[in-house]
């Protein structure tokens, strides 16, 4: 039984993949079926019995083994407790997989940044194993994405060989259950650590022990990359070192000085620390060109809706040529989410998009680093105009012209492009909202995918005219 199907295809996968390996497979998900009418689709011609929109425990009861979705709480569900207690086995789709993977792995966690950190990791070796490999194909080792970024890898298995790598995001939901195998990976990054899902966790000493099970059995020549900005992960070096693990520390402070990222931010230049840290850790023997995997992280444009370099506009100027740059961040649908992308710019430099869906959040300290360290504020959707005002309000050195409500991302893309072209100081737009995407929008990827158009087309635009 592999209970969550999820309306965004988590389950999909490893219904599949046990279909394949000759299981009776039936899906439970609390979902009706008309909210995962996707997610179905994609297990459509399948021998899949459906349960849904509830969990009958005498399902769970009928199985010989429980398949959990990570979003699952163990704990709290009745229906799993029941099987639980009936002395019925459970995993998860991570440890499938984990128990059956042959190749060099690189797991990634942290409370933010590792999604980017993962992603900037892959490209660099997808990039470095690409140019340096001299080998017949058949021998190459090849990267594999996976985890909590990206799809199942169950159904690459057969493809998957020791010599390759597979680079894994792994959240505190799938590493709750992998000291079920005692696995860890041959490398191992740790970003961060600060409150979150504590209505899982319930405590942030059980967060933190989840997080901690990526260390906990490491073996002697594995590697554990720690941030040593952050206090508290940098002292995580006695969990790895007790099972004989090297551990290396990663900063952005000291002589280096920052890298020349096309992402922005303190944020980013920690990520991407982290991920050249990983290129070192790797085996010597690996045949991986590190100046073109570490050249990928130098020009990794971001993940989608996160500080995604979009788009860039040369303006024509006397005498010289100035750069504009859209960025979309469609997906800081909270104001802490936006403050991180508001303090990745110079103070004064950059135009900020902001509002959408009213969460009714206490949005006032954004509206506080808006006044002081936005280049111009364009308002839309439900809360656009009252983080307008509010700005306003605050007063500052922000011009009064350049605080105005837009109502639509359409309007306000070529308002930014005009006060930009205009402005010499003004090097970027950005879209970070602040707020859900509800109000105009069925979900931020939308809003995103409509700000990337705006954007182009506005700046087709000013090449016509120009």
């Amino acid at each position: 039984l592999v209970m969550g199907l999820g309306r965004f295809g988590g389950g999909v996968g490893v219904a599949r993949w046990l279909v394949a390996q000759g299981a009776t497979v039936t899906v439970n998900d609390a979902a009706a079926a008309d909210t995962l009418a996707d997610s179905i689709a994609q297990l459509h011609g399948l021998p899949i019995t459906f349960k849904l929109g509830g969990h009958d425990p005498a399902d769970f009861l009928a199985a010989d083994l429980l398949v959990l979705n990570p979003a699952v709480d163990k704990h709290t569900s009745p229906a799993v407790q029941a099987a639980l207690a009936a002395g019925i086995p459970y995993t998860t789709e991570m440890n499938l997989f984990l128990e059956r993977c042959p190749a060099f792995t690189i797991g990634i966690t942290g409370s933010v940044g590792k999604s980017t950190t993962t992603a900037l990791i892959f490209e660099a070796l997808k990039a470095g194993l690409h140019q340096s490999s001299d080998a017949p194909q058949q021998d190459s080792p090849r990267v594999f994405l996976g985890g909590n970024i990206g799809r199942s890898l169950l159904s690459d298995l057969p493809a998957i060989r020791p010599q390759d790598l597979v680079v894994l995001e792994l959240s505190s939901f799938m590493l709750e259950d992998t000291p079920r195998i005692h696995w860890s990976p041959r490398v191992a990054v740790v970003t961060n650590l600060y409150p979150n899902h504590l209505d899982r966790h319930q405590t942030l000493a059980l967060y933190s022990a989840a997080k901690q099970n990526l260390l906990r059995f490491q073996k002697p020549g594995d590697v554990a990359i720690l941030n040593n900005d952050h206090d508290l992960v940098s002292r995580w070096t006695r969990i790895a070192e007790a099972q004989g693990a090297r551990v290396v520390k990663y900063t952005t402070r000291g002589p280096q000085g920052p890298l020349p990222l096309v992402i922005p931010g303190e944020h980013n230049q920690s990520n991407a620390r982290a991920a050249l840290a990983v290129l070192e850790a790797l085996p010597p023997d690996l045949p991986l060109d590190k100046a073109g995997a570490g050249n990928a992280i130098l020009h990794f444009p971001g993940l989608a809706h996160r500080l995604q370099l979009v788009h860039t506009l040369h303006l024509p100027m006397p005498g010289e040529e100035r750069t504009l740059r859209f960025y979309n961040d469609s997906k800081a649908t909270t104001p802490d989410a936006s403050l991180t992308a508001l303090h990745a710019f110079p103070r004064g430099s950059a135009i900020f998009i902001v509002g959408g869906y009213d969460k009714h959040i206490d949005l006032s300290p954004f509206h506080t680093a808006l006044a002081a360290h936005a280049g111009g504020v364009l308002g839309i959707g439900q809360t656009g105009q009252a983080i307008v005002d509010a700005v306003r309000a605050l007063g500052g050195e922000l011009l009064p012209e350049r605080m105005v409500y837009a109502a639509t991302l359409e309007a306000a893309v070529p308002i930014a492009l005009y006060w930009s072209a205009a402005d010499p100081t003004l090097n970027a737009i950005v879209l970070s909202p602040a707020s859900a995407s509800w109000d105009q929008f069925p979900n931020y990827e939308k809003r995103g995918e409509l700000f990337i158009s705006a954007a182009k087309s506005a700046a087709r635009g000013v090449n016509a005219a120009s």
